[in-house]
């Protein structure tokens, strides 16, 4: 399908925040895709948690494994609609770099730690890490992403500020996290403004994906069944579906067709609602401008995907298997971080020199916060084992190790 009058167009991309001539082979935002794919960051997804923590199973999903999914479903999309199949993978495969270890668990934590620092926020932190803390290209800190991509990160979820100036919902108790300011003020990112389609597509296929494949890994885990997903009308009818077209199908095949047809039958309502809203719109700055996101569900589908979402938070983000692990993990990132802090001498010579450099304002807590929010969950295993002489297992009914 040729790309939309109201697609993001790479030819006419603003550019990056230090200039760069533009490649003979690739567009700007393939190039960011693939920046992303090779960035340290990215590789360190492998070993984050998505909702299991990695040695629970092989199979589970991480965050790599979820960003490679969301960034299938946002092409998909995106082809559909006529947008910019790049702009939305590149947006996607980027959107979770800003995680902690231990999935959202570290995120509140080191939240909560920095509270008095600005806290932490892991889309304000994908910003800090392409913008300031990946360091691989002689020329520039960061990745140098085009202006599309960096905006697709910032406001994928939506505008950042009302347009009085005040910043949305999300942040109005804490305000705005520094970061989005400093890139507005290089680059203005219209953060009262929606960003392109296609950034909207990646948000879209990241709530497409969570919801299949969490179900899918809490089936797959045993901390629900089949029976219990019906119910939900939603999932009941589908596994209803399942039955009758594949009589006597096992579990386990029954689990990924179920998987399967949640994704079709979102992505199938997330088309039709995009293609009637982006009706009429003949740019891109159109897109922006719109009173309510372009690329969306349906009405009724937002209410399955809400009785979804809720199925999912008392089922599996809150079973008590869970909540133990993630207190556990909650204790190892509040160790960590207490233990920078007082004595950066104990982070890599790189870090620790960054510490002694910032100590004022709550700089020096935003070094360890940095430092911290990039570790793996084995890595911050393995430093908490370092230094203290317990460490929790992280399994279920698991003791702590001792060294």
């Amino acid at each position: 399908m040729d790309r939309a009058a109201y697609a993001a167009d790479p030819s006419r991309s603003p550019g990056r925040l230090l200039p760069e001539s533009r490649s003979p082979t690739r567009s700007d935002f393939q190039r960011d895709r693939d920046r992303i794919i090779h960035s340290t960051a990215f590789r360190r997804l492998a070993h984050k948690t998505q909702v299991f923590v990695p040695h629970e199973g092989d199979h589970y999903r991480t965050r790599l494994t979820h960003s490679i999914e969301v960034g299938q479903l946002a092409r998909a999309l995106s082809r559909s609609l006529g947008l910019d199949e790049d702009l939305a993978e590149a947006v996607a495969l980027a959107h979770d770099l800003g995680h902690t270890p231990f999935g959202h668990t570290g995120e509140e934590v080191l939240d909560a730690l920095m509270a008095g620092a600005g806290g932490f926020d892991h889309n304000a932190q994908t910003l800090r890490i392409v913008t300031k803390l990946e360091r691989r290209y002689a020329a520039f800190d960061g990745l140098n992403l085009a202006f599309e991509t960096l905006e697709g990160l910032a406001k994928h979820n939506g505008p950042l500020l009302r347009r009085d100036g005040q910043p949305v919902a999300a942040y109005a108790k804490r305000g705005l996290p520094g970061i989005f300011r400093e890139v507005d003020a290089l680059r203005p990112l219209g953060l009262d403004r929606h960003a392109t389609a296609e950034a909207q597509a990646a948000a879209l296929a990241d709530d497409i994906a969570y919801n299949a494949h969490d179900l899918d890994d809490g089936l797959r885990a045993g901390l629900f069944t089949l029976a219990e997903c019906c119910a939900v009308p939603f999932l009941a009818s589908l596994i209803e579906e399942i039955a009758a077209r594949h009589p006597g199908l096992d579990d386990s095949r029954t689990v990924h067709e179920l998987a399967r047809r949640i994704i079709t039958r979102f992505v199938e309502d997330v088309t039709r609602e995009g293609a009637a809203r982006l009706t009429g719109l003949c740019s891109v700055d159109e897109v922006r401008d719109a009173e309510r996101p372009v690329i969306a569900f349906s009405s009724a589908m937002a209410a399955v995907k809400d009785e979804v979402k809720g199925f999912l938070w008392v089922h599996l983000y809150r079973c008590p298997e869970l909540v133990a692990i993630r207190e556990q993990a909650a204790e190892v990132v509040r160790d960590l971080f207490l233990a920078f802090r007082d004595r950066p001498s104990l982070m890599p010579a790189e870090w620790a020199d960054k510490a002694s450099l910032s100590d004022h304002s709550g700089r020096r807590e935003r070094v360890v916060c940095d430092y911290l929010a990039g570790m793996t969950d084995r890595y911050a295993l393995a430093e908490h084992r370092r230094l203290f002489p317990v460490t929790p297992a992280l399994r279920y009914g698991a003791q702590p190790s001792r060294d």
